[in-house]
């Protein structure tokens, strides 16, 4: 394929999967698409009240979004949209700006969802997409059972019917509700917990119901029976969706704005990038398709720029709905496509009947979602795994419910970041020579083994950059004491940087002043190009790069000093025992191989 169509196709991806789609498959979309539709409207409902945004908003997000991301993203399966993460930080990030819900904190959204989108984008134009691969799973599962505590949290006013202030902290909250138990209302406790059993008995016992759906039709059922049986009650209702295509929208091109959210929409990209490619590459392990994360930028990042303009709010790859799409049989993007054109006419069927659903029972319906969100099985594999990882997730999962959540996402991130450095930056520096008590002399690092008095030989398994050099310095001084030549198997160096190059450069001429040598062996290609490209292969000597320990260790032995090895008897090397003996020793091995063979 030429280099022009593959730009045009990472340009426009619908060319490498529209020959997938024929009437079989198109059939296969349209039923998944349609069952995509149905389950996001109670979901979007529910991720628009955690966001703070008015209910319509959570379906709009589910429209555009998703088209344009199944149009200009790389997975089959994944579908953008309104998401619980996404939609608790938002809250946590525009609530001290502005009241929840009203017009002000609406276009606050929209403006940060535009910069998002732009920094998505950016991300992606600029071939970023292995950024994720540095945020430690941790961090996600941490950060998610934090936001599902705080989701529970949040809803604990419209379950049981008392009042607590706007912007109460996590302790805040659950103090006030301890104090003012007595007065909570039996009422919305009901509907609630009716909503939240309704909830549980449909998923453990009817899996194939959409369980959030009869969730709510059994909360809102009793709603409407118990204000009819007592008036005097006030059961508030979450009210009547707009029935109409998302309207158009504009962000707040203002610089104040900007500036008051940029933190906010660096911790929301780097969330939502997180959550919309990890789950692409785990539904491609099940389909058998390889996710181009540069790609999964791009489109996530024109779903938010395309959406702002049509009402939505921060929008990724849901794990529900992308996992149900997957499940229902969805066979190319076409099925999230068709799940956004179906969305407004369905919404023009429902929507008037949201008036009826009680927020109680949208309270119950979230406290479900927050048990969903609690990753009880990788918490448990975590605390078991090692110390780094706790710590990443602990410190995640405390930040959230106590920082600021977009702080909390950036902390992870840091942490995750300083042990991956803190793990690459030390490399396993291993010193070895030939094992007189193997037949071949194959190479050992155990520590019986003898070790020439002229001659260390060292193996560095591991990238040798910037942050690597101080240890690999240090390894090498305590591994060659006075022992002035030194040959290192780079085999398994896969990266070189500046600073490894200088550090090979300094360790040559330092040698070559003590009268010995620095000696490179099976250096692979990039570690070649990138010294050759620089000027350090003049500074090194060709003469001591070597392909095979074999060629390396004979011309080595030359450069040696022959009157200290006429006076040691530790004969390390084949070299060390004499052509004679050499060609016996030879001659027996190809003899026993043989016999063998």
């Amino acid at each position: 394929m030429s280099s022009q169509a593959i730009a045009l196709r990472h340009l426009f991806p619908l060319l490498y999967w529209w020959p997938m789609v024929n009437r079989e498959n198109l059939k296969s979309d349209l039923m998944a698409g349609f069952t995509g539709a149905v389950a996001v409207l109670p979901q979007g409902v529910a991720f628009a009240t955690i966001a703070g945004m008015p209910p319509e908003y959570g379906i709009y997000a589910g429209i555009v979004p998703a088209i344009i991301a199944a149009l200009f993203g790389s997975s089959w399966h994944l579908v953008s949209g309104p998401t619980t993460a996404a939609s608790i930080v938002i809250f946590s990030v525009l609530s001290p700006h502005a009241e929840p819900g009203s017009s002000h904190y609406v276009q606050l959204a929209l403006t940060l969802t535009f910069m998002v989108g732009l920094i998505q984008l950016g991300l992606g134009m600029a071939r970023l997409g292995v950024l994720v691969n540095f945020i430690s799973h941790s961090v996600v599962i941490g950060f998610t059972a934090g936001a599902a505590i705080l989701i529970a949290t949040n809803q604990v006013k419209h379950f049981t019917g008392l009042t607590i202030p706007r912007g109460a902290s996590f302790s805040e909250t659950w103090i006030l509700v301890m104090q003012h138990l007595t007065e909570a209302n039996l009422t919305l406790i009901a509907i609630g917990t009716v909503t939240l059993l309704s909830g549980i008995i449909t998923k453990r016992f009817f899996p194939k119901l959409p369980y959030m759906i009869v969730a709510l039709l059994a909360g809102s059922i009793l709603g409407v029976v118990l204000s009819h049986l007592n008036p005097k009650v006030a059961i508030s209702t979450v009210g009547a969706l707009p029935i109409s295509l998302p309207p158009l929208s504009a962000p707040l091109f203002s610089l104040n704005a900007f500036r008051e959210l940029s933190t906010g929409a660096l911790a929301v990209a780097l969330l939502a990038l997180t959550e919309a490619v990890s789950i692409a590459r785990a539904l491609g392990v099940r389909s058998g398709q390889n996710i181009n994360g540069n790609q999964e930028f791009i489109g996530q990042g024109l779903s938010n720029l395309f959406g702002c303009f049509f009402s939505s709010y921060v929008a990724t790859g849901s794990f529900n709905r992308s996992g149900l799409n997957y499940a229902s049989g969805a066979k190319s993007p076409m099925a999230s496509i068709f799940s956004g054109v179906m969305l407004p006419p369905i919404l023009l069927l429902v929507g008037p009947w949201i008036n009826y659903m009680p927020n109680a029972a949208m309270a119950g319906i979230l406290f479900l979602v927050a048990w969903g969100l609690i990753d009880l099985h990788h918490i448990a594999q975590i605390l078991r795994s090692e110390a780094a990882e706790k710590i990443i997730l602990i410190t995640t999962f405390t930040g959230t419910i106590l920082l600021d959540l977009e702080v909390a996402i950036l902390v992870g991130v840091f942490l995750s970041l300083t042990f991956y450095l803190a793990r690459t930056s030390r490399p396993r520096v291993l010193f070895g020579v030939p094992d007189a008590q193997c037949p071949v002399r194959s190479f050992s690092t155990e520590p019986y083994v003898t070790e020439c008095p002229q001659l260390r030989i060292a193996r560095v398994d591991g990238s040798l950059f910037f942050a690597a050099v101080d240890h690999v310095r240090e390894s090498l001084q305590q591994g060659c004491g006075d022992v002035k030549h030194l040959a290192i198997i780079a085999s398994g160096i896969n990266f070189v940087d500046l600073a490894g190059a200088e550090f090979l450069a300094r360790e040559a001429h330092k040698r070559r002043q003590q009268g010995g040598g620095l000696y490179i062996i099976g250096a692979k290609d990039q570690v070649w190009e990138i010294l050759a490209k620089g000027g350090y292969l003049d500074i090194l000597g060709s003469n001591n790069m070597f392909q095979t320990k074999g060629v390396a260790i004979r011309l080595i032995h030359e450069k040696l000093r022959h009157e200290q090895c006429q006076i040691c008897d530790k004969k390390i090397f084949l070299e060390c025992l004499g052509q004679t003996y050499q060609d016996q020793l030879l001659n027996n091995i190809s003899n026993t191989q043989t016999i063998h063979h």
